[in-house]
């Protein structure tokens, strides 16, 4: 179980991801800085409490446009995920921590399997031990065990990063959307849907992310 500290994280998460995010190929440049609000989003727990994994919200005001930005957050640097590393802040209460692109955290790509498999709970992004039925899922990727035998290979393009993800006999290929669009749930392919808060105010609901199961 997570427990949320309501407490200061400097820089903050807005902050931290006004320098990352226009550096990143999904980001729709305006002619300006970025001016970030948070908007929504949900956390998953790490099965071995070590690991913060939140699926994180933000719309930038001049466009209006939902970015999806996965975030991990470590009490030490992980080396095999140099190439994600947005940051590293001062938590209040936990001192040091290393901030990633949870893209590219294997901790976050095994949650995120579990998820879409029903091994899982979605948690509400701000309170504790607090599940977020908000949060749908479609069907499991697979009747098969989802073992992870090795790192995923990313790619990311202008609107969603795909990660081959090697598992047992076959591959998963998760698809995270960084560009949220409203509409449907996942329906019959397996995937998650989440809400987020649109800078009108009014409630919208898109996919997250997919998966797709292929034997080797």
């Amino acid at each position: 179980m997570a427990v949320i500290h309501h407490t200061t994280l400097t820089p903050g998460r807005l902050e931290l991801l006004a320098t990352w995010l226009p550096a990143q190929p999904w980001y729709q440049p305006h002619g300006g800085p970025p001016e970030l609000d948070r908007a929504g989003g949900f956390r998953l727990d790490d099965p071995d409490g070590a690991v913060g994994l939140e699926f994180m919200v933000v719309t930038d005001g001049p466009t209006g446009v939902a970015y999806q930005v996965p975030l991990t957050y470590r009490g030490q640097a992980l080396p095999s995920a140099s190439s994600g590393l947005i940051t590293t802040a001062e938590h209040g209460v936990l001192g040091r921590r290393w901030v990633y692109d949870g893209a590219c955290d294997p901790v976050l790509v095994a949650q995120l399997i579990a998820l879409l498999q029903g091994d899982a709970e979605p948690q509400a992004q701000r309170i504790t031990d607090t599940s977020d039925p908000t949060v749908t899922t479609g069907p499991p990727i697979t009747g098969r065990p989802l073992d992870i035998v090795s790192a995923a290979a990313l790619t990311s393009t202008a609107a969603q990063t795909e990660l081959r993800v090697p598992v047992g006999t076959g591959v998963v290929t998760l698809t995270v959307n960084r560009l949220l669009r409203p509409g449907p749930g996942p329906g019959d392919t397996p995937g998650v849907s989440a809400r987020w808060q649109q800078p009108d105010g009014s409630q919208a609901r898109g996919v997250f992310a997919t998966a797709r199961y292929q034997d080797r």
